[in-house]
């Protein structure tokens, strides 16, 4: 666990998830009015390489989780405490929240508003059933990258590069289906300032079935146990 105050670690989640939604949801609103014809890519790098910023800034201060996700996987294999943990994930929404409403009041209403400000939905012909399941593996493969590269002390340590990386390339697969969160804070912000809550559910209950089941996988079954570093 992080040596530093508690205030401190919940100030570093709340100031990264704020960083992390205000250029991934602004890549997003960009994209659909000045680059439609390349909004998935747009918003797949502005979701990877912002998460990958922020998470390398966070790090070493709160363990840059900036997800409820995240901060749930590493409850579950006993990396954080629970009362922390609420903590964490009450930043990581106000974070994403604060980050929504300066986009709102930045970004011109008929812009901002055709994007509902980066708040996501199901695309054509997707269900809410598919959606959760499309959340679920796409978070499932983001935890892997959170351990593989932030958590195993075996792994190299490219920490929030890797991570950005796996969002990058979850966007691009999953993208079209539901927008590809993976991460509930990233969803709720742009939704409450958008007053859009488009089947939003599916973007809790996906990512903390896949961010638990990931960092489980991992935790059990591929990493060294006497080397995993879990505190009680």
């Amino acid at each position: 666990m992080s040596t530093q105050s508690v205030p401190r670690r919940l100030a570093a989640e709340l100031v990264g998830t704020f960083i992390f939604v205000f250029v991934g949801a602004g890549g997003v609103i960009t994209s659909t009015h000045f680059a439609p014809n390349m909004g998935l890519l747009i918003a797949a790098l502005a979701n990877g390489l912002g998460l990958a910023i922020a998470v390398s800034l966070t790090m070493g201060v709160s363990g840059g989780h900036l997800n409820p996700a995240v901060t749930l996987g590493m409850l579950v294999t006993s990396r954080i405490r629970a009362a922390e943990a609420v903590g964490y994930i009450v930043a990581q929404v106000v974070g994403a929240t604060l980050a929504a409403y300066t986009l709102v009041l930045l970004v011109p209403q008929s812009i901002g508003s055709a994007a509902n400000y980066g708040a996501p939905s199901l695309g054509s012909g997707v269900g809410v059933g598919v959606g959760i399941a499309f959340e679920a593996v796409m978070t499932f493969v983001l935890l892997s990258a959170v351990f593989g590269t932030a958590v195993d002390p075996r792994a190299p340590k490219i920490g929030g590069f890797g991570i950005g990386l796996a969002v990058f390339l979850d966007v691009l697969t999953g993208g079209p289906f539901t927008g590809a969160m993976m991460n509930p804070a990233r969803a709720i912000g742009p939704e409450i300032a958008a007053h859009y809550f488009s089947a939003w559910y599916v973007y809790w209950i996906g990512p903390i079935i896949g961010g638990i089941v990931g960092a489980l996988v991992y935790q059990y079954v591929i990493m060294d146990h006497q080397s995993s570093g879990a505190t009680s």
